[in-house]
């Protein structure tokens, strides 16, 4: 068996930055069993600045991809068992291996409390082959290729929390009642139904866009939809552009003419700092980027969607979104941002390093305090500095890329467990409850498998997910009714959208907007990617 092996550097750095980043190596088939069709396989994994406390941890979400006629077309590997460790299944010492029971991959995190740099050797998974419908012969035939994949995510535990902040300003913040700005206390998955009251309880504040429940509007929040208190995993980092760029490598070529963001960039070259290219007149030329660790813009949400569903994850709600910056049963504070605060240190363009002189994706903050990524940042030479290509163009950071040896939760822009720029750099898509197509939703995960229908290839599939194509469900995701935008983003000129409980682009979507699907300049928002797991 041919065996690919991937790389998702999620935050590479420099030497003066403590990088986290996943590599996978060594993948090797290390036993096969005809009788119970599984074929098991050794990998090396390594990862920096793992960690868990009592009440969280990383994890490394660890997935397969196969094909069987030679790299044309791929499909997703679904594992053998479920469980802390199952049967056929290793970890290192210190570690374990969870396999989730819908099997699409396993996520490996420390066992017991702890920190430091993972570097773990012949870790063991099983593959399932005979469950993908494949034979003996098939699975091990020459023309079978692997390829395997990681996303480093944070464990949001079980747990109450405090959704809005109390704040008397707008933005149109969860709050108690039309004279009452305490926020809402989600203290367990069951059903909400929204009040009309003066005080004391669940008052829906609209904002006013198109098809949105108005101010103090009845409706029923299901049990069925993820409020946040249920335990859950979250991408520490917005999805970049090395991770894209593997996602769209594996799809059919109709496929990649859906997902092609060269096509709405007009160029293969740089753009607000996007470096994705790809050649659509050559089939046999992947897609490249020369900045892997930057966060990937240019998308839509059928775009994103179709990664989630691929990585076998899921969309996140925006009440799991506050869940994720704010903890559990921490008092929130007026107009926070995601670190706790209401201070911040916008990075500008002096204090990106190296100075005066083209970026190589690796760039770092000389400062040390500065913690968000916003309209006050302006490049004069746009992907590079002086004398770089595209200029005077702006965009999103490097992942990561206030985090330091040394920072705290506060100087490295992070949320209370640890996920990264949830306020600032790119606007996090996020399941509203403000439309009836939002709250629709169920919290299904992606299968790995993508739509085939002809004219609608490479969709994700899931039909309660936000976008769902009304007409035919067989279409997929093709449309953003039902999603949202929080945290704010690089070119978003008031600070109020970078808080944690803003929701001024909560139920503001491209199709209600009449904004182009995957990047507008008159919305004011750019969007990109940051998906979720429930936990097992």
């Amino acid at each position: 068996i041919k065996i690919i092996l991937f790389f998702f550097f999620l935050a590479a750095g420099s030497a003066t930055v403590l990088a986290n980043n996943l590599r996978l190596s060594n993948l090797d088939v290390f036993a096969t069993n005809d009788s119970a069709h599984t074929m098991t396989f050794s990998l090396d994994l390594g990862q920096a600045n793992s960690w868990r406390t009592p009440a969280s941890h990383d994890a490394a979400w660890i997935f397969m991809k196969y094909s069987t006629d030679a790299g044309a077309t791929w499909h997703h590997a679904s594992m053998a068992g479920s469980g802390i460790t199952p049967s056929g299944f290793s970890a290192a010492q210190d570690f374990e291996i969870v396999v989730p029971p819908d099997q699409k991959g396993f996520f490996f995190r420390r066992a017991d409390v702890g920190s430091g740099d993972a570097d773990t050797k012949g870790i063991r998974f099983v593959w399932n082959y005979a469950q993908d419908g494949l034979s003996d012969d098939v699975a091990k035939a020459a023309n079978t290729l692997t390829r395997v994949y990681g996303l480093e995510m944070v464990y949001v535990p079980e747990g109450a929390f405090f959704a809005g902040d109390g704040a008397s300003s707008s933005e149109f913040r969860f709050k108690q009642g039309s004279a009452d700005d305490s926020p809402w206390y989600i203290a367990s998955e069951s059903a909400i139904t929204t009040t009309n009251t003066a005080t004391a309880g669940f008052y829906y504040q609209g904002s006013g866009s198109p098809g949105e429940n108005i101010s103090g509007d009845v409706f029923l929040l299901p049990n069925s939809f993820p409020k946040g208190y249920r335990a859950f995993y979250l991408m520490k980092y917005e999805l970049t552009e090395g991770e894209w760029v593997s996602f769209f490598n594996t799809l059919s070529s109709a496929a990649k003419s859906q997902r092609d963001v060269t096509s709405f960039k007009n160029s293969d070259g740089i753009v607000n700092r996007n470096t994705v290219s790809w050649d659509a007149s050559n089939a046999n030329f992947p897609a490249k980027t020369d900045r892997p660790a930057r966060p990937m813009t240019c998308l839509s949400w059928p775009d994103a969607a179709a990664f989630a569903a691929w990585a076998g994850l899921r969309p996140m709600t925006e009440l799991e979104f506050e869940k994720a910056a704010r903890g559990v049963d921490i008092q929130p504070v007026a107009d926070e941002f995601a670190w706790g605060s209401t201070s911040y240190s916008a990075a500008g363009a002096e204090e990106i390093f190296p100075p005066n002189q083209d970026e190589d994706g690796t760039e770092t903050v000389l400062s040390g305090t500065a913690n968000l990524s916003r309209n006050a940042l302006g490049w004069t030479s746009g992907d590079g500095r002086t004398g770089g290509p595209a200029q005077g163009q702006k965009g999103p950071l490097r992942a990561g890329i206030f985090a330091t040896n040394s920072s705290s939760r506060v100087t490295s822009g992070a949320g209370y467990y640890g996920n990264m720029e949830l306020s600032g750099n790119l606007a996090e898509p996020a399941v509203t409850l403000g439309r009836s197509q939002g709250r629709q939703f169920l919290g299904t995960h992606g299968t790995g498998e993508l739509t085939i229908l002809s004219g609608h290839e490479g969709n994700a599939a899931n039909v309660d997910w936000p976008g769902i194509d009304l007409q035919d469900s067989h279409r997929g995701v093709t449309g953003t009714v039902g999603i949202g935008y929080r945290g704010g983003d690089y070119q978003s000129a008031s600070l109020r959208s970078f808080q944690t409980s803003s929701r001024s682009f909560a139920v503001r979507d491209p199709d209600s907007e009449g904004w182009s699907q995957r990047y507008d300049l008159a919305s004011g928002i750019v969007w990109g990617g940051r998906f979720a797991r429930t936990a097992p």
